[in-house]
């Protein structure tokens, strides 16, 4: 018998460059869009400051702190400050109690009588800029932003019909309902 010298299949090797030029480009393209995408839709927000001695020896010579607390809960606003806005016993983060600002009668959260709370408060406390904002667990984000626009300006209609904006409380931290 006669063996056969078989000759071996020459296997060329896979050219992967154009694969991999595509997935690059498309790395870089997702990359560049999603930064503008995050870029508009940035809210300065901070988280509550826990202050030292400094911060309470500053505490003392600029008197009573206001503390102001709006929580957004199921039934509505809770709003509270321990300056004593809304007198001793207001707790923002008791959601049991009724609401300061309760829903209207559609069932949807009442922004302009917020604002106009809050107008008041400002009115009280003019120097105050910073507002703690806390929500329930169950609340729609779109509902906390809203609030949050709500803390931070009133929108005010002039006599010649224009819009006016001023600012209330535009230092808004963000907090959990423990």
């Amino acid at each position: 018998m006669r063996r056969r010298i078989r000759e071996e299949e020459e296997t060329g090797e896979l050219n992967i460059v154009p694969y991999l030029d595509v997935v690059v480009n498309l790395v870089m393209f997702m990359l560049l869009s999603m930064t503008g995408l995050i870029t508009l839709g940035v809210l300065n927000v901070s988280a509550p400051r826990i202050g030292g001695e400094a911060g309470a020896a500053a505490a003392k010579e600029a008197g009573p702190k206001l503390l102001l607390t709006v929580a957004v809960g199921q039934q509505g606003f809770y709003v509270a400050g321990a300056g004593g806005v809304l007198g001793p016993d207001a707790n923002a983060t008791d959601l049991r109690r009724p609401p300061t600002i309760p829903l209207r009668g559609d069932g949807k959260y009442d922004y302009a009588a917020l604002s106009a709370q809050l107008v008041t408060i400002k009115e009280k406390f003019p120097a105050e800029t910073q507002v703690i904002l806390t929500a329930d667990g169950s609340v729609v984000y779109d509902v906390l932003i809203q609030t949050m626009d709500a803390c931070r300006e009133q929108v005010v209609k002039t006599a010649d019909g224009k819009t006016e904006r001023k600012a209330l409380f535009y230092d808004v931290s963000l907090s959990v309902i423990g």
